[in-house]
């Protein structure tokens, strides 16, 4: 069996298929068996979308959560309900460092200030079909500063803020009102130490 250190990918032609909102790249490719050798041609696509910061700002003296809601295509397309509860993010400028991303997107798409930023956990949205690798915070903040419609209008941005107590997210999260997935990893990061953190009373 192929040891991960053995294992190669081959890529025998790129082209970019597409390139708008996002960018689509065709890419020809071989890569090792499991069972050794190497496998046959195959053809993926791959869209293209950089590395995402994403944050759950929360207030454990008010034990509130900030989220934001925005017109979503994803969810229009397949016939859901478009307007998504998430998490405020946001990607990463050439030079920008991380918790600088964080703090801008909290003000622009919540108008909210963040303390006491932590790092929860980095992964792939979708590694079959994207290269989005994103990253994702808890924060602290004052959520009785919250609310509003927010956004940069130059990027057709339109967003609510929704400010629910910790409770209240809970039950979303059970009865399918939450369905985006950053927002569903950082909500229950934050169930397993909202605990520690209340007693702290910061994050």
């Amino acid at each position: 069996m192929t040891e991960p250190h053995d294992r190669k990918v081959e890529i025998i032609e790129k082209r970019t298929a597409f390139q708008g909102y996002t960018r689509i790249d065709e890419y020809r490719l071989r890569h090792s068996l499991y069972q050794g050798g190497m496998g046959p041609e195959i053809k993926r696509e791959v869209m293209e979308r950089g590395h995402a910061i994403l944050v759950l700002p929360y207030d454990p003296v008010r034990d509130e959560i900030v989220l934001i809601e925005q017109f979503r295509m994803g969810p229009y397309v397949r016939g859901d309900d478009p307007w998504c509860l998430e998490v405020v993010a946001g990607f990463i400028e050439d030079g920008e460092a991380l918790e600088d991303v964080v703090r801008r997107e909290a003000r622009e798409e919540a108008g909210i200030e963040l303390e006491n930023i932590t790092h929860i956990i980095d992964c792939y949205t979708s590694p079959g079909i994207t290269s989005e690798h994103i990253s994702i915070y808890c924060a602290q903040t004052d959520a009785s500063k919250a609310g509003g419609i927010h956004g940069v209008e130059a990027e057709g941005e339109d967003i609510k803020v929704v400010v629910m107590p910790f409770d209240e997210v809970m039950v979303a999260l059970s009865d399918g009102r939450i369905t985006a997935g950053p927002a569903i990893i950082a909500a229950q990061w934050l169930a397993l130490n909202r605990g520690d953190i209340r007693r702290r009373g910061k994050i």
